[in-house]
């Protein structure tokens, strides 16, 4: 079960994590590789531990990780190194993705972000966005939240209350939390060590929905 809560923004700042990849490589008889990767998607790992600051953000960590369940259910985290459509210092816009071009047809698209360079490309599903966040475009015109389209926070797809017209690209800017869980059913703090400076490790890893 996933719970619709974001992980307390100020414990995740200055965690450490990113996206991992699963590559399997074969080193044949002739010296050269195969290289295969089952994964379609990268997945996430962060160190919530490395946030906190005082005994008091311990405490709110424990009180989060005990209404979780421990590991049983997922949550929202903030990445700070990667929470928007847009670059980190910029203000999401509705032409920041594009996620597709209408048909006359279709109402529903999903959120999605582009991470490109040079002439490969990954596109990321985007199923946690910020409420309030979204803003959408058709044909480069900007469309009104609540009137023109409406965004499922919990899976990332909007729908728009007219199909766009076909051959017009639908665009759209946002922020975004990962789908995350807790990677461990165990917490040990020691309170003299915490103060001496020594973090306590709270692995997080992302989940797939």
């Amino acid at each position: 079960m996933f719970h619709e809560i974001r992980f307390p923004a100020n414990l995740s700042f200055g965690s450490v994590g990113g996206p991992e990849r699963r590559t399997d490589i074969v080193a044949l008889s002739n010296g050269h590789e195969e290289r295969n990767s089952p994964w379609a998607h990268s997945r996430r790992h962060y160190d919530a531990g490395l946030g906190l600051r005082s005994l008091d953000d311990i405490e709110a960590l424990i009180a989060f990780f005990e209404a979780r369940g421990g590991q049983m259910h997922g949550f929202r985290w903030k990445d700070w190194a990667d929470y928007k459509s847009c670059a980190p210092s910029a203000v999401p816009g509705f032409r920041d993705q594009s996620l597709g071009h209408g048909d006359g047809s279709e109402t529903r698209f999903q959120l999605v972000k582009r991470y490109a360079s040079g002439p490969a490309a990954y596109l990321r599903p985007v199923l946690k966005p910020v409420e309030g966040s979204v803003r959408l475009g058709i044909g480069g015109e900007r469309q009104r939240e609540g009137v023109d389209y409406t965004v499922d926070t919990a899976t990332g797809q909007v729908r728009f209350a007219l199909p766009p017209p076909p051959g017009a690209e639908v665009t759209a800017g946002f922020e975004f939390d990962v789908p995350v869980r807790f990677d461990t059913d165990r917490i040990a703090v020691s309170v003299a060590s915490f103060q001496a400076g020594d973090m306590p490790q709270v692995p997080v890893i992302e989940v797939r929905l």
